[in-house]
């Protein structure tokens, strides 16, 4: 299967770039090069696009893509927690904008084997972004303590069932190891009332959700590297995320009112003297989220946001 994935609010994160065309742009999350095909369409002769993945068949499919536009664009497999470290080894210093979508791409849902669908019964637990990468979530399901189970299903996935299910894969995997992701959902089910699950969505959803930001550390990423994605902005570039659940969301929310008002002095203070600058302002004072259209055309799209920050 190809590396398929339909780019959600495209044009809008595209617009809200403003590219310039002679212009240094950074995409964290290359994929299959939706939004970096429509990036490249508007540079000129010295604009120059730096793509970044993880995931080695994100990789071949974006190179292939964008092919056409081979001397405008430099791939590099990596996270794009180590952008600074990847700017560096090309001697960029800074750029004009950069831009992530989040999440899960269509591709790793709809490949079995990659263990990323609760869909899939006779599927691997796998989830790994990087498959470079030795520990799969057949690792965390089979070897985490029941609190951190019920930690990780609890935050990340905000299930309200969660120390149920914690209790439930641990009672399961000392019978045998848990290793397909059928098995795993329906252990899920058994600690879900049946009345619940008759009303709400599937009833994995959220504990599959949860396991993958854990082993991926896809939380923790984005909260240490939007910082360093601002400071690395020329003046009057952008930095535009997309996110895909309340946790992200909330992350990106925060760091960017926080860059752009960063002043810690009490508020009865007539003047600032904690001496923090502001590195820019936040140009979405409410995300931007898909059309009724695009929603219709991609349902995956539904819950999506975009936030977007400026840099002074």
């Amino acid at each position: 299967m190809m590396f398929e994935h339909k780019s959600v609010l495209l044009y809008e994160t595209i617009d809200s770039l403003n590219v310039k065309p002679d212009g240094i742009y950074v995409d964290g999350t290359l994929g299959g090069g939706g939004h970096a095909l429509e990036v490249c369409k508007r540079l000129g002769t010295y604009g120059r696009l730096i793509g970044i993945d993880q995931d080695g068949d994100a990789i071949k499919a974006a190179t292939e893509r964008l092919k056409a536009y081979e001397d405008k664009v430099t791939v590099v497999r990596s996270n794009y927690e180590n952008i600074k470290t990847v700017l560096e080894d090309l001697g960029i210093e800074g750029v004009d904008g950069i831009y992530l979508d989040l999440g899960v791409s269509s591709y790793q849902l709809d490949i079995a084997e990659r263990g990323f669908t609760y869909r899939e019964d006779d599927a691997p637990l796998d989830m790994r972004m990087d498959q470079r990468n030795e520990q799969t979530a057949a690792d965390i399901i089979n070897t985490y303590s029941e609190f951190d189970l019920y930690r990780i299903i609890r935050d990340y996935g905000e299930d309200k069932f969660a120390k149920n299910i914690a209790k439930h894969i641990v009672r399961e995997r000392q019978i045998k190891p848990i290793e397909t992701t059928g098995e795993l959902s329906e252990i899920i089910k058994g600690a879900i009332p049946a009345k619940v699950r008759a009303v709400g969505g599937h009833p994995s959803k959220r504990t599959f959700q949860a396991i993958r930001i854990e082993l991926n550390k896809e939380l923790e990423v984005l909260i240490n590297s939007i910082d360093t994605m601002i400071d690395l902005l020329n003046p009057g570039g952008r930095l535009s995320i997309i996110t895909f659940h309340s946790l992200e969301d909330r992350i990106v929310k925060t760091r960017f009112k926080t860059n752009e008002d960063p002043c810690i002095c009490p508020s009865n203070f007539p003047v600032c003297v904690c001496g923090k600058k502001s590195k820019g302002k936040v140009i979405t004072r409410k995300p931007i989220v898909p059309s009724e259209e695009e929603i219709e055309e991609n349902k995956r799209s539904k819950s999506s946001k975009l936030r977007v920050f400026e840099r002074i």
